[in-house]
């Protein structure tokens, strides 16, 4: 099927003239009905998101030994036979979530990554999900993304366009990916600006703990050294505590410049599903779940990710090889 294109819903493109594009699927889609609390596009921009001024996070912050041990104590450890079984479970479990938030919240907030977690989604495009899922529920975001065009092999979102959304009929106003034409840092100020509007919105829930944004599923991938999202070990991004979305230059893998959701979004998620299969990542794996010295376990930044919901690790054996 062909890859998706982008394209704007006219609220979004009212309020702001540099706001992403997000796709269009070429799936049969459902009309696009707007939040019934959009603001008037009458409203002054600065009047449209004053809403969101109140949501500060909070101050408190834990130490790395706290989260390590706040990550082994909300997580759960799945290890399958093979990658196939791995794609049944998460697409199970995807789904299952879908439902209930559809049911319960009226929307469903989904973050991406890259690297093999769109392969490993593979099941969704496939019965019963792709026919049994309320698709029109779904909101896409992605955790990070590089700072490409959207057609050039290192997009994030070209990679989800290729292998997911676009055979499956999510409503094309609901994909939020990144402007690529601003620079890493208008691109992080933009994704965070449109954040913001769906948390007023009540598109996207906000958590009463940390008052930063809280999606209800965030499916994380993880690099062998231990990184997840554009959040790299050692680097001091890793460190941000205020913004939402920030950027990165420098990054140790190419493409250099990205944009990256901060680890308070990232913990403040109802569920992470951290999908890490494959023998490359077995070492840092075993640092991760306990098996290495902790001097070593706290440099990782996976050791960070501990979420005020649940987090459950997708590996498979080659991943799990030395637990």
């Amino acid at each position: 099927m062909a890859s998706a294109s982008p394209s704007l819903p006219s609220t979004l493109l009212m309020l702001s003239s540099t706001l992403r594009r997000p796709p269009k699927i070429s799936s049969p889609l459902l009309s696009l009905s707007l939040p019934s609390k959009t603001p008037s596009l009458s409203l002054r921009f600065t009047q449209i998101f004053s809403g969101v001024s109140g949501f500060h996070p909070t101050k408190k912050h834990l130490g790395l030994r706290a989260l390590a041990s706040a990550t082994d104590m909300a997580s759960e450890k799945k290890v399958f036979d093979s990658g196939e079984d791995l794609a049944v479970s998460l697409a199970k479990y995807t789904a299952d979530l879908s439902d209930h938030f559809a049911k319960n919240r009226g929307a469903f907030t989904v973050v991406l990554s890259g690297g093999s977690l769109i392969k490993c989604l593979r099941k969704l495009v496939e019965p019963p999900y792709v026919d049994s899922i309320d698709w029109s529920k779904w909101h896409v975001f992605w955790v990070d993304e590089r700072v490409v065009p959207k057609d050039h092999v290192d997009s994030n979102y070209k990679l989800a366009s290729d292998g997911f959304l676009s055979q499956v009929p999510i409503l094309p106003g609901h994909v939020y990916a990144i402007n690529d034409a601003l620079s890493a840092e208008g691109a992080a100020e933009d994704y965070e600006t449109c954040l913001k509007h769906l948390v007023n919105t009540k598109v996207v829930d906000v958590s009463a703990a940390s008052g930063f944004p809280k999606f209800d599923l965030m499916l994380l991938g993880m690099g062998p050294d231990g990184h997840v999202a554009s959040l790299f070990p050692g680097h001091p991004l890793l460190n941000e505590s205020q913004k939402w979305v920030t950027y990165v230059k420098d990054s140790p893998k190419p493409p250099p410049e990205r944009i990256t959701f901060t680890f308070p979004v990232i913990n403040s998620s109802a569920y992470i599903a951290l999908v890490a299969p494959g023998a490359s990542k077995a070492d840092a794996v075993y640092t991760a779940l306990g098996g290495g010295s902790s001097q070593i376990a706290e440099t990782l930044p996976v050791q960070r990710v501990a979420p005020e919901g649940v987090l459950t690790w997708f590996l498979d054996k080659d991943a799990a090889s030395k637990l």
